[in-house]
């Protein structure tokens, strides 16, 4: 009985065709015939403010070394034109008392009150900012001396007047010379002394100087070899 039942009921399980029936009794159509408003499909509308959203991207910026470096030299121009504003405002002369350190500029004082506005001497005792202090400076430098005590200073080296270098050489049994050579004091009969920074190949003459302009400041320039006569370092 149970053989009876069973098989047929498998048989027409998975031998006969599968199909399925509409409500109304008819069969459903091929899938390409398949009908959204026969099916009651629900439409679906955009409103028009979706389709006007903007898209945003997120963004980042690098400092890049070279920015950096841009804006240090724009900060140091600031301070520069800052400088010279306060020079034509003051009238001539007076920039002595606004300053920056100059490029290859090593003398220590450099920020320090000139004779003509009140300062002191340096301690080399010589007055600020002035020629001789700034030679006296580099000849102690040279000598492995910047701070104290000091290899040269007024008591042994030469007067505060730079017109009186040239005799102080000559007393002293130091040797001068039309020649330059690098580390020589440059004397000028002007009352005027500079340091001999390098000789050119043509035999001109780099120096640097204080006070050359009556100034107070640092400044370079190269000289012919005859411009000058040269105190060799005293030793």
């Amino acid at each position: 009985m149970a053989t009876v039942l069973v098989v047929p009921a498998i048989v027409g399980t998975v031998a006969l065709p599968a199909y399925a029936m509409m409500p109304s009794g008819t069969e459903f159509g091929a899938s390409g015939d398949f009908s959204l408003s026969r099916a009651q499909a629900q439409d679906v509308s955009v409103g028009a403010l979706a389709n006007g959203a903007s898209i945003v991207s997120d963004g980042y910026a690098v400092t890049t070394k070279a920015s950096l470096e841009e804006a240090r030299l724009a900060a140091e121009q600031a301070e520069r034109s800052q400088w010279a504003s306060n020079l034509a405002s003051r009238g001539n002369g007076a920039y002595a008392l606004y300053t920056v350190r100059a490029e290859g500029d090593d003398y220590p004082w450099w920020d320090q009150l000139p004779d003509d506005y009140g300062g002191g001497l340096s301690p080399l005792r010589y007055y600020y900012r002035e020629c001789v202090d700034f030679v006296a400076w580099r000849l102690n430098r040279d000598a492995g001396a910047t701070s104290a005590p000091w290899k040269w200073d007024w008591s042994n080296l030469a007067s505060g007047s730079a017109y009186a270098w040239a005799d102080a050489w000559a007393n002293k049994g130091w040797p001068t010379s039309s020649t330059p050579v690098v580390g020589a004091v440059a004397w000028f009969p002007y009352n005027h002394v500079a340091y001999v920074q390098s000789i050119n190949a043509d035999g001109s003459v780099n120096i640097e100087e204080y006070n050359q302009n009556s100034d107070h400041s640092y400044h370079r320039r190269t000289i012919p070899a005859s411009g000058a006569l040269y105190l060799y370092p005293p030793v």
